[in-house]
């Protein structure tokens, strides 16, 4: 019986005694303390110290400004960081933005008193694209209205909307078209990055702007899309916040339909295969994505294939969003992976054997919506994930996002470079995953050609002037390695490539940045990724 008395089902007694069988496995081989330890809401966001040269002084915070001007302040001076922790930067101070007048405010602000301006949401871009040192930081979070428009399937947001409140306001009609994987980004971090997700048909966030607004540095605003000033767009899109202010987008949106989600594990090399001949051609196939195996003995070759096959008609009651649940078993298990073969191993058999009899469907198609369980799931509901589980309490340690695009052709070779790398290097790899993307039109586009995939690395490093050194040194050769297959790496995150690695990933960056002069010839918007690549690049 549950504590209000209700009976408790036959299935909900299994997933509690396996995920009971999963704890007990856990702490035979860790001791409670540890498991404790992992398994605990982080108290704070982690911020790691800067490592500084040998014998150099300790980088002192932002001095605040003397005249604060008619600006809401939520920081002054002081220093700010990203979600990797790696990146602690002084700055002048963080302005909070709630209409589309805070931001002009600011910019005017900024010109007056010689001050550069950077624009951040959750600050998940890991290489210093959402602030630098001695800059006023817009925060955007709180310019997040949204409004919804059924009849012209468009929601109309705020930059600073997250998606998980998009969700929240269009459900349980309508889903989002294109986003990514998680729901915790903004949609103007979201588009500054270009950003993409599990549909494999809908491809990136930025092919399903209709259109948007935009401030730029002097504070004239301008409506941009595809036919109205397509240059900007094209340049605002994947351009890190470097040509004006989003302010606002129109987003097309899609039926909240009704899924049946599969999960199917195969050798990484039937993926390529699998995905032209059976999933690209069957249209029921609405969402699709895979994970790559990071245990040791099988380390990037099986492969679970998960799809979401659509069911019409099924359900006409969508129960609400619900939010991930079991956190701290699931904090606890992928934390315990970051300490040798054998937990990395339990993580592994978990997520190929456990999770899908938890999830298998053993109630009628209705009753299983009804109850939020079983196998039938709406669009909304596989991206409905704020994955408080990957936070932490875990000290001198960080855990960071890579990304590449290949062609299909090079999977297989890239991939088996990636797993010669991986063994020989100083790392961890904590997920490895695959997804699909298409032949895009902005400036600094990832995938200059269709029938491209994106591999997707989420690894564990000290935070320590060691650990940068050994990630940095896996960055080079995983870019070199994707160079050799034809592809391109992914620049939201550290600027660890050299220059070579960048001209010849992105042979438009310098056309890129005289085109940001053009915009912005008192250069008012900046970060710490574009001063860097600047600097690689002797401009």
């Amino acid at each position: 019986m549950t504590t209000d008395g209700r009976a408790i089902g036959p299935r909900r007694r299994w997933r509690r005694a396996v995920r009971t069988l999963l704890i007990v496995a856990l702490l035979a081989i860790y001791p409670v303390r540890r498991a404790v330890e992992y398994a605990a809401e982080p108290a704070a966001p982690k911020d790691c110290p800067p490592v500084e040269p040998e014998g150099a002084p300790p980088a002192a915070a932002g001095a605040a400004l003397p005249d604060a001007g008619p600006l809401r302040w939520s920081q002054r001076g002081g220093t700010i960081n990203d979600a990797s922790c790696l990146n602690r930067t002084p700055i002048r101070g963080v302005v909070e933005v709630r209409q589309a007048d805070d931001v002009r405010n600011a910019l005017a602000f900024a010109r007056q008193h010689g001050l550069r301006v950077s624009i951040a949401g959750v600050r998940h871009s890991m290489g210093g694209q959402a602030f630098a040192k001695n800059a006023l930081v817009l925060d955007m979070r709180g310019f997040n209205r949204i409004t919804l428009d059924g009849q012209a399937a468009v929601v109309r947001v705020e930059s600073g909307a997250t998606w998980h409140d998009i969700q929240k306001a269009i459900h349980p009609k309508w889903a989002v078209k294109s986003m990514q994987s998680t729901d915790i980004f903004t949609v103007g971090g979201s588009i500054s990055v270009n950003a993409h997700g599990m549909d494999h048909r809908s491809g990136s966030v930025g092919r399903t702007v209709r259109s948007m607004r935009v401030m730029l540095p002097d504070g004239t605003v301008r409506n941009i899309s595809r036919s109205e000033d397509p240059r900007l767009f094209n340049l605002v899109v994947g351009g890190y916040g470097l040509f004006g202010v989003i302010l606002d987008v129109e987003l097309e949106i899609v039926p909240n339909a009704i899924y049946e989600s599969a999960r199917e594990v195969i050798d990484y090399q039937q993926f390529v295969p699998m995905l032209a001949s059976r999933i690209v051609p069957d249209p029921r196939v609405g969402l699709m994505y895979a994970h790559l195996s990071t245990a040791p003995p099988s380390l990037l070759r099986e492969t679970i294939v998960y799809t979401y096959d659509e069911v019409p008609g099924t359900a006409t009651v969508v129960p609400p969003l619900a939010e991930v649940g079991q956190v701290k078993l699931r904090r606890l298990v992928f934390n315990l992976s970051k300490h040798g073969s054998l937990a990395m191993r339990l993580k592994w058999f978990a997520e190929k054997r456990i999770e899908p009899m938890l999830e298998s469907c053993t109630v009628s198609r209705n009753q299983a919506l009804g109850e939020g369980e079983a196998c039938l799931v709406s669009r909304n509901d596989p991206m409905h994930d704020s994955v408080p589980y990957l936070r932490n309490n875990l000290s001198n340690e960080t855990d960071i996002l890579h990304e590449y695009f290949i062609p299909r052709d090079q999977l297989v070779p890239f991939v088996d470079g990636l797993r010669e790398i991986a063994r020989s290097a100083p790392v961890t790899l904590l997920n490895a995953s695959v997804r699909v993307v298409h032949r895009e039109d902005n400036f600094l586009t990832y995938a200059p050609a269709d029938d491209m995939l994106a591999v997707v690395l989420y690894i564990n490093q000290s935070t320590d002037r060691t650990g940068r050194g050994q990630m940095d040194a896996f960055t080079k050769q995983v870019i070199d390695l994707c160079l050799r297959a034809r592809g391109r790496f992914f620049l939201p995150y550290q600027v660890a490539y050299t220059r070579e690695q960048l001209e010849q990933s992105y042979p438009q960056m310098r056309q890129f940045l005289a085109a940001r002069a053009e915009f912005d010839p008192d250069r008012v918007l900046t970060s710490t990724f574009v001063e860097k690549i600047e600097a690689l690049l002797g401009q």
